[in-house]
């Protein structure tokens, strides 16, 4: 440990840093040896770290169980003025706050005894990854890292991770702000700074900032270098065909995306280049609220040793199983684990050009077909909006189907303005001849409350002919107002539910529900107008 000290402490001493103990990538079982050894963690509310009885590191972030993207803030620059799409997404920070919020964290992190550096990469391609490193000084922290970034080899490190990296994440996150900085509302802030290629949190503890925040950056970088940044999970079938997979919360992106007939190449962050689809990732963070064995095998097997439980109850401390079930501490349970704890992913975690594109949507006022054929133009317009919808019970307050709409299916995370990745996407699916197709995984027969949820059963059906190839050649009608192509009949689904207005008792509501939504959107894209060509534009829904 003393030699392995003393060769991190020259990556420390650009950032000040003197830290008498450093953990350089340390293993598995010294991370969880130093989680049970002390609290590394200021905060009262944050609990002592625990071992569950299937092994998996059980965690707490405190009072923050969830991104603060309120807190969130990018530094504008000469360079990033004129680049990133500013407003309530990328809120921007000056040079100087910055620089005051990076000394914060820095002697936060030089006055620990301990501190932990994580290197890996973000993205499979090796053309294209990015060396990330990371100095945070709670060891759940450091273990969550290690699963979320992929791992280098020993030769790798002494290549690649010796000297300075791609990117740096400085989480002091425990420490919160003690006075007035211009520009930052909170005790908090998860400030990026671009140009200098550097991440500081402070002020949350929650682990997903991290992840978030690597994913961010690839965002702003990767499209420069002509690679597609994606909020989606991608599976490989037998003769090597790729598909993406984009959805909200609640659209069964994580349960469609686990198909025991394909191969698993990522549950959420991939890049379009011009070799094909990689995973940035190497882990995942799945939710955990109501994970059964049963419904969710692959990712309730992957909690086991190594794996970082995050904000979750157990039944009893004695036997120390957890209650998937309980939601006190946060609804937003999680854990990580990496890609090699699911059976079937695909190693390295990379594939061809994706054949199909699905944009999953829940649509709680049961009016969209459960699949339609896109065309580019409309598979831009729909990739801009990122339409779904919540139900009642999922949030306080919501007591009829509300439209939710998040650009690129991951508004939260871009970089820049949504019309440029659509304009990506469009190139890409022209050149490679991909098919998108819109997916409802929500209601039918009626809105919410009055109608049925799809199926399971038949969207997997549905997408299980299209990776067949057998539905791109059936006939098809026009869906009016979205005017979306959709097939008179497929093998093995009852021909009623393809036209949604057909499992209406009153044909008439149906249409009023069409024309609402159909607004809504509407409503929506106007925000996009002035960026998006008319050709895109005119994709949307008319009346």
């Amino acid at each position: 440990m003393e030699n392995q000290t003393v060769q991190a402490q020259e990556l420390l001493s650009k950032w000040g840093l003197r830290n008498a103990t450093v953990y350089r990538n340390p293993s598995v079982p010294l991370i969880y040896e130093l989680s049970m050894s002390q609290q590394q963690s200021e905060d009262p509310t944050v609990r002592p770290d625990s071992i569950n009885n299937t092994g998996a590191l059980v965690a707490y972030s405190g009072k923050k169980c969830g991104r603060v993207p309120k807190d969130k803030r990018i530094i504008k620059d000469e360079v990033t003025e004129r680049d990133v799409w500013w407003g309530d997404v990328n809120i921007g920070l000056s040079q100087d706050s910055y620089n005051e919020v990076e000394k914060i964290a820095l002697e936060y992190l030089n006055n620990k005894e301990k501190l932990f550096i994580i290197d890996g990469y973000a993205g499979w391609d090796v053309n294209y990854r990015l060396r990330i490193r990371v100095f945070c000084t709670r060891p759940y922290h450091a273990l969550f890292m290690k699963n979320m970034l992929i791992k280098p080899t020993d030769e790798e490190l002494k290549k690649d991770f010796s000297g300075d990296v791609d990117f740096y994440i400085f989480n002091a996150g425990p420490q919160t702000i003690q006075k007035p900085i211009e520009g930052i509302k909170s005790e908090g802030c998860v400030a990026v700074n671009l140009t200098e290629r550097k991440m500081v949190i402070l002020g949350t503890q929650y682990a997903g900032e991290m992840k978030k925040g690597v994913f961010g950056v690839t965002h702003y970088l990767f499209p420069k270098q002509g690679i597609l940044t994606l909020h989606s999970s991608a599976n490989e079938g037998e003769n090597g065909d790729v598909t993406l997979l984009f959805g909200l919360s609640g659209t069964g992106k994580t349960t469609l995306s686990a198909d025991p007939k394909r191969k698993l190449i990522g549950d959420d962050e991939h890049a379009w280049s011009d070799n094909g689809i990689f995973n940035i990732e190497g882990g995942c963070y799945a939710k955990c609220v109501d994970l059964t064995k049963e419904k969710e095998p692959e990712i309730y097997n992957a909690v086991r040793f190594g794996a970082v439980l995050e904000n979750i109850e157990y039944y009893s401390e004695e036997t120390r199983e957890v209650d998937f079930t309980n939601i006190s501490i946060t609804e937003n349970t999680r854990v990580s684990y990496p890609l090699n704890y699911i059976d079937g992913a695909k190693f390295p975690a990379q594939g061809n050009h994706p054949k199909n594109i699905f944009f999953l949507t829940c649509d709680a006022y049961g009016v969209l077909p459960p699949v339609s054929m896109l065309t580019p133009e409309q598979a831009m317009y729909h990739f801009i909006s990122g339409y779904t919808a919540k139900v009642a019970g999922t949030e306080v307050g919501v007591k009829e189907p509300q439209a939710t709409f998040s650009a690129c299916f991951g508004e939260a995370f871009l970089a820049l303005h949504p019309t440029l990745y659509a304009n990506m996407l469009a190139e890409k699916i022209k050149k490679y001849d991909t098919k998108v197709w819109l997916i409802n995984t929500g209601w039918s027969g009626g809105k919410y409350g009055v109608g049925q949820r799809m199926s399971l059963k038949y969207t997997r059906g549905i997408i299980d002919l299209i990776h067949g190839g057998e539905l791109k050649d059936v006939e098809f009608e026009n869906f009016p107002i979205f005017n979306f192509a959709i097939p008179k009949q497929a093998k093995n689904i009852p021909t009623q539910i393809l036209n949604p207005r057909n499992t209406w008792k009153n044909p008439e509501e149906f249409d009023k529900q069409v024309h609402e939504l159909a607004e809504k959107f509407q409503v929506n894209f106007k925000k996009y107008e002035d960026k998006a060509t008319q050709e895109v534009i005119n994709a949307g829904p008319k009346f």
